[in-house]
C-alpha cells in the first residue's frame, strides 16, 4: 500500500483551523495555549509539514511524536523547536486521556524579512532536522520562555505599528538565545549517558579500524558515525565538544593520528605503506596531514624512537 502523503499546512491561519483555534490575530505570528486546542482525530498518526517555525512548550503530552525518522519522547516540562518544511507526526489515542497543557508559538519566515534573524535562525542547532530529543526545562526556565511568549502575544494584540516587527523579532531572538543556553546546559548536566555514547563512538571507530576499512573506504565521515549512532551530526558534534573539546571531525582525525603514531612506532612499514593503510591516496598528503597535526614529519616522529 502506498504511503499517504503528508498534510502540507501553508499558513498559520490554516493550522489554527485544523487545531480548532480562533483565527490568529496576526498572520505571521501566533501564541496559543494547548488547553485551547480541539482534538482532531484526523491528524493522529498523519504526517504533517508546515511552512513556519513551531516552538512548543508542553507540560503534559499523552502521545508520541515522530520528528523526521526519529521518535521524540516527551516528559513534563519540555521544549521542541521545529523549522519549516520538516515532517512530524503525532501518534496516540484517538480520544485524548486528558487535555494537553503548555504553549505553542508559531512564526512564519516572512515575519523575519529584512532582519538579521532571518539568516541567524537557520543556524540554531535545535532546529536540526534529525533532532531526536526535546529540551528538558526547569520550572524557572519554563517561566522565562512562557513570559517571552506572552510578551510576543501582547505586542501583536496591542495593534501593529512601525515598531511591532522589531519588538516581536527582538523578543523572539531573546527566546531563542535562552533556548540555546538551556540546550547547552542539557549537555552539561547529562554526563553519564553522554559518556556511554562516547564509549559507543570509540567502539565504532575501533571496529572500523580493525576491519581495515581505511584503505578501501577512507577516513570515516561525520555522517557515517552520526547515522550509526542515530543522532544528528550537529548533536553529536555538540556533545563531543562538551566532553572532549573537539568536534566530531577533529575527534575522528585525532584517532587517525593515534593510529598513524602506532604504526610508525611499532611496525617496519614504509611511510608510503602506512599512508595507503590509513586511506590516503598519496604519501605526500599523509606527510602534510601528519605534520599539520603533530609539527613533525612521519619520518621525524619515527626517528625519535631510535
Amino acid at each position: 500500500m502506498a504511503q499517504e502523503a503528508p498534510v502540507h499546512i501553508q499558513s498559520i491561519s490554516q493550522y489554527h483551523r485544523l487545531l480548532g483555534l480562533a483565527k490568529p490575530e496576526h498572520s505571521l505570528v501566533s501564541v496559543s495555549r494547548f488547553e485551547d486546542v480541539q482534538h482532531n482525530s484526523d491528524l493522529i498518526s498523519q504526517a504533517v509539514i508546515h511552512n513556519f517555525y513551531s516552538i512548543a512548550l508542553k507540560k503534559t503530552f499523552h502521545a508520541r511524536l515522530k520528528y523526521g525518522q526519529q521518535e521524540v519522547d516527551f516528559d513534563e516540562g519540555v521544549l521542541l523547536l521545529m523549522a519549516p518544511l520538516q515532517v512530524f507526526a503525532i501518534e496516540g489515542p484517538q480520544e485524548p486521556i486528558e487535555p494537553h497543557q503548555g504553549w505553542l508559538l508559531l512564526v512564519h519566515p516572512d515575519l523575519l524579512w529584512h532582519t538579521h534573524l532571518a539568516t541567524k535562525i537557520r543556524h540554531y542547532e535545535f532546529f536540526g532536522y534529525k533532532a531526536n530529543e526535546a529540551l528538558h526545562l526547569s520550572e524557572r526556565e519554563e517561566q522565562i520562555l512562557v513570559g517571552l511568549m506572552q510578551s510576543i502575544q501582547q505586542e501583536y494584540r496591542h495593534g501593529v505599528d512601525d515598531f511591532s516587527q522589531d519588538v516581536i523579532v527582538a523578543q523572539l531572538e531573546l527566546l531563542l538565545t535562552y533556548a540555546q543556553r538551556f540546550y547547552h546546559r542539557q549537555f552539561m548536566t547529562r554526563k553519564a549517558s553522554s559518556h556511554q555514547l562516547l564509549n559507543r563512538l570509540e567502539d565504532l571507530l575501533d571496529a572500523y579500524f580493525v576491519d581495515d576499512k581505511l584503505p578501501s573506504q577512507g577516513v570515516p565521515t561525520v555522517a557515517y558515525l552520526s547515522d550509526a549512532l542515530h543522532l544528528s551530526p550537529n548533536y553529536l558534534s555538540r556533545l563531543l565538544k562538551t566532553l572532549t573539546g573537539q568536534t566530531t571531525k577533529q575527534f575522528i582525525l585525532s584517532r587517525v593520528i593515534e593510529l598513524a603514531k602506532e604504526k610508525l612506532s611499532t611496525t617496519n612499514l614504509t611511510i608510503a605503506e602506512i599512508a595507503y593503510a590509513l586511506g590516503f591516496e598519496h604519501p605526500q598528503s599523509f606527510n602534510k596531514f601528519f605534520k599539520t597535526k603533530t609539527n613533525l614529519t612521519p619520518m621525524a616522529f619515527r626517528q625519535s624512537f631510535n
